[in-house]
């Protein structure tokens, strides 16, 4: 937990010559702008400008200045960068000129959501899985959409020719001070998996947020390209983002009632979660959920409860949301769902326990279903009072903009 005093021995000691203020859009793109490190402590006393109006979502010209404010807590070096006159990260705050906090940044609303359940003796850790293509570029450095091999579910080399890559990733995480879980092929060709340890949900973001941008540069840096994109082949298995949640309360039991809440609210904040069209084509095949169920140990459901060898290791694992999705949003909503479950002590249905993608009609047809497309999802948003009351009218409005 570096202070600002931290920060600036660290940058002396380090040969540090080069800044990034880094922050998100509401769409969860990362942005940054670079400062030389003698200009850090005016950043931390009185903020760096930006243009607002440039940044999608972010408003328009009429009053378009923000300020980035860094936080000392989130330093990291960029492995990849010169080692010397190197160069540091810190995500910031934005605020408005007058010190008013920005409320369209994920991380403020992410930060409101973790102080709502702090008030009610709840913490939560939440663990990412990360599902992430490779493909083949060509001259220019684009993508060719032919994947890097034909490789399936935890191959080896020489089929899994994203080993060596992989290994790059975890190792610059680990150097930047996120701790990857694992890592492995994943079904698809040229598809790849890396999981991570619970943390608390502001941090589970910010280290999501790292881990895309170390992802694309270390396959750039191999001559390769790497795709988020919920479905990057028509014909194979979608990207997955599975968010592990371990609800505790410092009273009581309430995983039972948090899991009732996701359940309850998950037609209404699956807009943000799986933000594009293509997001509605992983939904019922090849292990990405359709149905409203739950379920032990099964992955044919929207949540998945994994076995574990004790109570303190039970987590909620929710399947639907891609990798399209802003982390900070999607935890701040996944947290308040939770949280207005505990608020109203519901239960959750009785396990749906048969595996959905084999299901026969009339075993089907009672269940609630996600959204069929993206259009759907966006109606149910615009009109939910739940979403109305967690996330600002301007966020609901920007994503809601083509419905």
């Amino acid at each position: 937990m570096f202070s600002k005093q931290d920060v600036m021995d660290f940058i002396e000691m380090e040969d540090v010559s080069f800044v990034r203020l880094a922050f998100c859009d509401v769409f969860g793109t990362q942005k940054n702008v670079s400062i030389m490190a003698s200009e850090l402590p005016r950043a931390f006393e009185t903020g760096i400008s930006f243009d607002a109006s440039a940044v999608i979502g972010f408003g328009d010209e009429e009053k378009s200045d923000l300020f980035l404010y860094p936080i000392p807590s989130t330093l990291s070096v960029l492995p990849w960068r010169p080692s010397h006159s190197r160069v540091i990260r810190l995500f910031c705050d934005i605020k408005y000129p007058d010190g008013r906090p920005f409320e369209l940044d994920g991380r403020y609303i992410l930060n409101e959501a973790e102080q709502a359940a702090k008030e009610m003796g709840i913490t939560c850790g939440i663990g990412a899985e990360y599902e992430f293509y490779l493909f083949i570029t060509d001259d220019e450095g684009r993508s060719t959409g032919i994947p890097h091999d034909n490789a399936g579910y935890m191959d080896i080399a020489p089929d899994d020719r994203g080993e060596n890559v992989r290994r790059e990733i975890c190792l610059t995480l680990n150097q930047m001070g996120i701790e990857p879980e694992c890592s492995h092929h994943e079904e698809g060709p040229g598809q790849h998996e890396i999981d991570f340890k619970h943390s608390s949900p502001l941090k589970a973001a910010d280290n999501a947020t790292t881990f895309k941008s170390v992802v694309k540069t270390m396959a750039s840096i191999n001559g390769l390209c790497a795709s988020f994109e919920p479905k990057p082949l028509k014909d194979s298995y979608g990207n997955g983002f599975h968010v592990n949640i371990s609800p505790k309360c410092e009273n009581r039991e309430i995983f039972d009632e948090f899991l009732a809440g996701i359940l309850d609210h998950i037609k209404e904040i699956t807009a943000f979660l799986n933000p594009k069209k293509e997001s509605y084509l992983r939904f019922g095949a090849m292990k990405a959920p359709k149905y409203i169920t739950w379920s032990h140990e099964n992955r044919s459901q929207l949540i998945r409860i994994p076995a574990a060898n004790s109570a303190l290791q039970r987590r909620i694992e929710l399947r639907s949301p891609d990798p399209s999705a802003n982390p900070y949003l999607t935890y701040a909503l996944i947290l308040y769902a939770g949280l207005d479950g505990v608020k109203r002590g519901l239960k959750p249905s009785e396990p749906t326990n048969i595996n959905l993608y084999k299901a026969v009609e009339a075993e089907l047809s009672g269940l609630d279903k996600l959204p069929d497309n993206l259009s759907e999802a966006l109606k149910i948003a615009k009109n939910s009072n739940f979403v109305k009351s967690v996330l600002p009218e301007r966020i609901i409005n920007i994503y809601c903009s083509d419905f």
